[in-house]
């Protein structure tokens, strides 16, 4: 049995550990805090990433994927560097809504580029929320090109199914 190991980073907020629970056939591992009022991400969920969120899903016979979900914050980019190595691919989330946020996504890629060369994907959530940008605009924000060598860049809805799939068989096509 082959395990093929996918890291789920971005953004806070983005649908990371949201993603996770909803791919996975597993109860998800989920190492979280309660977050205290002082924290900008209180004002829209109770509780957040500390370590990481961990979840399967088989794929067939021969092949499992260990979904590994990343915290969002900067100050737990230790644990980004112990689950991106020995990585098979990653969906890095980004919150279109969040104009704000590009940049930090911006170094999260970074980061992970720095660390791993592996297929990648680009999932961009909350696109049907009031001030969502455009693609194109987020595209440019992240400095990446939108041509056949680059890597792939999807809307996903981290709560259905069937967008998560997607966007990881679009990630699992890559994986060589």
């Amino acid at each position: 049995m082959e395990n093929i190991r996918i890291v789920i980073t971005g953004t806070v907020g983005a649908g990371k550990s949201t993603f996770v629970r909803t791919a996975s056939e597993i109860d998800v591992v989920e190492i979280e805090r309660k977050v205290s009022n002082s924290e900008r991400e209180s004002l829209f969920k109770d509780k957040t990433t500390v370590a990481f969120d961990f979840g399967k899903l088989v794929l067939d016979a021969q092949k499992n994927l260990h979904i590994y979900g990343t915290p969002g914050q900067t100050r737990f980019d230790f644990m980004w560097d112990i689950l991106i190595k020995g990585a098979d691919a990653y969906i890095l989330l980004v919150k279109a809504n969040q104009a704000d946020s590009f940049s930090y996504a911006k170094d999260i890629l970074a980061f992970m580029n720095d660390r791993v060369q592996v297929p990648m994907v680009i999932g961009l959530t909350h696109t049907d929320c009031f001030g969502a940008i455009p693609t194109e605009e987020i595209v440019k924000h992240l400095g990446i090109a939108t041509n056949q060598d680059c890597s792939p860049v999807l809307k996903v809805n981290p709560r259905v199914k069937f967008s998560v799939l997607t966007a990881l068989k679009v990630l699992t096509d890559q994986i060589v």
